[in-house]
């Protein structure tokens, strides 16, 4: 008998509470948290739907109205936010999550913030086995959406199954500022606040650089405080992760990587080797990879 066998039950039905408790077990490595992955059922035809780009774009407001528009085709989402800020400054991540607050007690919505706690190796490889709980738990959507700055907007690029890059047309602000590898990681880019002065002249200028790419990439305008595009990004998203996903293994590979890389370094702390490169480089003989040499066959 697995010991957490009530909640994988509880997740096939949908419990939600047995769903957090999973997710808690999961986010803090507890006992037993290895075999309660190993044990669940995934569906991996839930389509993972990452929703990134720079603060200020309007990414949870445009989140929202994807909620609200799904759950008019009665499916059921899970969304798992992701704050790169630490848990002791709650005032960001609370703020975003109150415009989400109408549908937190809908039965067909789940929502689950994330901090980041500085870690954003380590944070990857949490957020591919807390979707894959969700996978389990009977969703139709599952949303992870950063509403970060940095290196949070690139790593969603792996653990994502679409990737829809959210920017908003910035009066006199070049295109060319735009990170270029979130010009690279977007399957979709919404230029949010269309209603903003310069938004088809923006819209132009991302069509033509997004021109390079290989594959077509779409570009929609969204007011989604006004619900205004929306419907066409659902339209896209459904669309899109009903194709087969080209990239499929492509993707697994990278999350293989990242779960396998972060096993590996998992009982490695930087401060503990540092503490013993201190005594280490006053050898006369010191020499880096005969040090870290022991660690290679951990």
């Amino acid at each position: 008998m697995h010991m957490y066998s009530s909640q994988i039950a509880g997740l096939k039905e949908g419990n939600f509470i047995a769903l957090a408790r999973v997710l808690t077990i999961v986010e803090n490595d507890l006992e037993g948290s290895n075999d309660l992955l190993k044990g669940l059922k995934i569906d991996y035809n839930v389509p993972v739907i990452g929703i990134t780009g720079p603060p200020g774009a309007g990414k949870s407001t445009l989140v929202n109205a994807i909620i609200t528009n799904l759950s008019e085709q009665e499916k059921r989402i899970a969304v798992i936010a992701v704050d790169p800020t630490s848990p002791f400054n709650l005032g960001s991540l609370l703020g975003d999550r109150i415009r989400m607050s109408a549908h937190f007690n809908k039965p067909n919505v789940f929502i689950r913030s994330v901090a980041t706690r500085g870690s954003v190796g380590g944070l990857s490889s949490k957020i591919i086995e807390m979707v894959d709980v969700m996978r389990s738990a009977g969703f139709d959507y599952v949303i992870v959406e950063t509403v970060g700055v940095g290196q949070s907007e690139l790593e969603i690029a792996g653990l994502a199954d679409l990737t829809v890059v959210v920017l908003v047309p910035e009066a006199g602000d070049e295109i060319q500022h735009i990170k270029s590898g979130l010009m690279e990681i977007g399957d979709a880019f919404v230029l949010n606040k269309a209603d903003r002065e310069g938004a088809d002249a923006f819209a132009n200028s991302l069509k033509k650089l997004l021109h390079t790419r290989p594959l077509p990439v779409p570009v929609l305008q969204t007011i989604a405080d006004k619900n205004i595009g929306v419907h066409e990004l659902v339209d896209w998203m459904q669309t899109a992760s009903a194709g087969k996903n080209q990239r499929r293994s492509f993707l697994y590979a990278e999350r293989a990587f990242k779960l396998i890389q972060n096993h590996r370094v998992k009982n490695i702390q930087k401060q503990e080797l540092q503490r013993r490169l201190e005594k280490a480089i006053e050898s006369s003989d010191f020499n880096l990879y005969q040090f870290i040499d022991p660690y290679l066959d951990a």
